[in-house]
């Protein structure tokens, strides 16, 4: 059965096309800075959002027409795995990501989750061997469950965290055998309602006590390539969470001693929420050489909660893919559109025309990003900024050369300080000149 008859490859036609079901800028073949665009960029498909979100929201019920719905779960998770290889070949896009909660329903048990899952991934890996689409990262969804009231590997309860345990090795036992290279954790109900009884110290030590677990454990099963993402977001579900953006991320990665194994998984939603741009939360994640992968999407700046949207702000796209080409690529990681469709587009053909807006989006910021690095225009302006540290008493500060007493001698004979305008409108104005 075929779930989307109606739609045929997604093919480049380029900007003077008017069909919305191709791409006018996105050529992944298309060469850029010595690289194609599919490699530069390494589109994911989220599992989540495209085939499993309904198009509910706190104040209605589902809208989304998806013809693969069943009365029967485990009869619509087969479907959904159909749906879903359709739907990445005829888009063009060579990788995917999931939650394990996203291609299998619980059931009653972990036993019968367990259960659920070999069946459903027999049917990915089928697929996969089929078209050669990759697995880009797959997770543990630990906090859809009830029993995460109060946290997975933070909860109060020991249960609880063995279940959180158990759900992490069988993903990591998924991911070998679907040579998956990353592995995310994504901690939604890792952190607390209240101080007044929570001990936070005890919980970040156990987090950290699962993470340990899970190298282990993937080195024991001969593993060793996969790489963990960590995925930060300052709150919600949690009204405090640990991983609050990429520097705290950073610090508790340091802390416990984690680094080797561990980058970030960064999203630009989630990094609205914490108050920075997406370009701040990679270039803080790229001075860690932890940037990892990337979660491909957009929030409203008019809203307080994580929307989701799909990319379409050029400027910020431009300044992120200016990041991937500065850390010199994202692979092992990808980009990967952990966006859903709008309330309003329930109707299949708009998971395409929401996916083709995205990858397009991110195809124009990549050769504006590129045009940025081949002329060194932000080089060229840090080299101006900075170029009082490349002669004279700046050059010995950052040869070391200097001390408390000597620069306050420096300073005391110096009699005129005298800075230097950053033209900063003017920085503005051109860089858009590049962008649009």
């Amino acid at each position: 059965m075929a779930y989307f008859p109606t739609i045929e490859k997604i093919k480049y036609e380029g900007t003077e096309t008017n069909n919305p079901l191709a791409f006018r800028h996105y050529n992944p073949e298309e060469i850029v800075l010595g690289k194609t665009m599919k490699e530069h960029m390494r589109f994911a498909i989220a599992y989540w959002h495209t085939f499993v979100n309904e198009g509910n929201d706190p104040f209605g019920q589902g809208v989304n027409e998806r013809t693969w719905l069943t009365d029967d779960p485990m009869e619509t998770a087969k479907n959904r795995v159909e749906a879903a290889f359709e739907f990445f070949e005829k888009l063009g896009v060579e990788y995917f990501c999931f939650h394990d909660m996203d291609v299998a329903p619980f059931g009653n048990s972990l036993e019968e989750f367990f259960k659920n899952l070999d069946e459903i991934v027999d049917l990915i890996e089928k697929k996969m061997e089929e078209t050669g689409i990759k697995l880009l990262w797959n997770t543990a969804d630990r906090h859809a469950n009830p029993i995460y009231v109060n946290g997975a590997a933070s909860s109060n309860n020991a249960d609880v965290y063995a279940v959180s345990a158990a759900q992490v090795k069988k993903g990591i036992d998924i991911s070998k055998r679907l040579g998956g290279k990353n592995f995310v954790f994504w901690g939604g109900r890792e952190g607390y309602e209240t101080l007044l009884n929570t001990d936070m110290a005890f919980e970040e030590e156990n987090i950290a006590r699962l993470y340990k677990m899970a190298i282990a454990y993937s080195n024991e099963i001969g593993h060793e390539e996969l790489t963990f993402l960590l995925e930060p977001k300052p709150k919600e579900p949690m009204k405090h969470q640990y991983d609050f953006d990429a520097a705290t991320s950073m610090a508790f990665l340091q802390k416990y001693d984690l680094t080797d194994r561990f980058k970030l998984n960064l999203e630009a939603n989630h990094a609205t929420l914490a108050g920075h741009t997406f370009e701040h939360e990679m270039n803080v994640a790229r001075n860690y050489n932890a940037l990892g992968s990337l979660d491909a999407n957009q929030g409203d700046m008019l809203l307080g909660w994580d929307t989701d949207e799909f990319p379409t702000d050029l400027y910020s796209v431009t300044l992120a893919m200016y990041e991937v080409l500065e850390n010199g690529g994202i692979a092992p990681g990808g980009i990967n559109f952990d966006a859903k469709v709008r309330r309003t587009s329930f109707e299949m053909e708009d998971l395409f025309l929401a996916h083709i807006a995205g990858m397009d989006t991110f195809a124009r910021g990549l050769k504006a990003a590129a045009r940025l690095k081949e002329d060194k225009f932000f080089d060229n302006l840090k080299a101006d900024r900075y170029a009082s540290y490349q002669e004279g008493i700046g050059k010995d500060i950052i040869s070391d050369k200097t001390d408390l007493k000597s620069l306050t001698e420096y300073a005391l004979s110096n009699k005129e300080v005298k800075n230097k305008s950053g033209h900063i409108e003017l920085v503005k104005a051109k860089l858009n000149e590049y962008i649009y």
